[in-house]
């Protein structure tokens, strides 16, 4: 294995300038006093590791709905998704998946498909893994609609220690299954609304990777999670 790719991981451009401003500071403080220039050292690095943006294996095969962030699934419930991303009344199930400040924060279209619906939130910033902070947070809501017609919510919402919600995409853009959307700074949390009568794949407390851990099948919807026994 090479090392190189797993120390050297690629860094997103949204985190240049951060990086740029702890290094400066890093060398500010080296003229103050030594010791206080590896603290910023370290901070520069962690920055650099917050930002990576590593190569992910996109599974291709048709109908999988995959997870748009990496972290802690924390939620799985059933209920009706907010009226402005335009998925209808019934009740659905939602999939929260919780990012702490050392995942990758880079976000991933969960499906192949055409963005219908933008709408930013201003909000608080509470602790994202409650559940008000849904309603209550900054959020980010994008719907991508698939060829077939079959319509995904996912929510960008922002935590306690993030404030800004980066959307790279508007109405009308078309996204590839795994393609890049956006980002949130530093800590925070994804709400994934699946299509009415499709059961998730996935568990509360189960690690969840960005355009690689399968949230759901939509070819078979009432597939559900096989654990293994006691």
């Amino acid at each position: 294995m090479n090392m190189l790719k797993i120390v050297a991981v690629p860094m997103h451009k949204e985190g240049r300038k951060f990086v740029a401003i702890f290094a400066a500071i890093s060398l500010v403080l080296l003229l103050i006093w030594q010791p206080l220039f590896w603290i910023g050292a370290g901070v520069t690095v962690w920055c650099y590791y917050f930002f990576r943006d590593p190569v992910r294996i996109i599974p291709q095969e048709e109908g999988l709905v995959m997870s748009p962030a990496d972290g802690i699934v924390s939620l799985i419930e059933e209920l009706t998704p907010p009226a402005d991303m335009g998925l209808g009344n019934a009740p659905v199930t939602r999939v929260s998946v919780f990012m702490n400040v050392f995942n990758c924060h880079v976000n991933r279209a969960p499906i192949a498909g055409k963005v219908t619906n933008v709408v930013y939130h201003h909000g608080k910033f509470l602790n994202a893994s409650l559940d008000k902070a849904s309603m209550h947070n900054e959020r980010n809501s994008v719907t991508i609609e698939a060829s077939d017609g079959v319509r995904i919510g996912v929510v960008q919402i922002a935590g306690l220690v993030a404030r800004r919600i980066v959307c790279f995409v508007s109405e009308g853009d078309a996204l590839g299954v795994g393609a890049r959307f956006g980002l949130i700074r530093f800590g925070s949390r994804l709400d994934i609304y699946l299509p009415e009568g499709v059961a998730p794949l996935v568990a509360v407390g189960q690690t969840a990777v960005a355009g690689e851990t399968i949230l759901a099948d939509l070819v078979n919807p009432q597939q559900t999670r096989q654990g293994l026994p006691e």
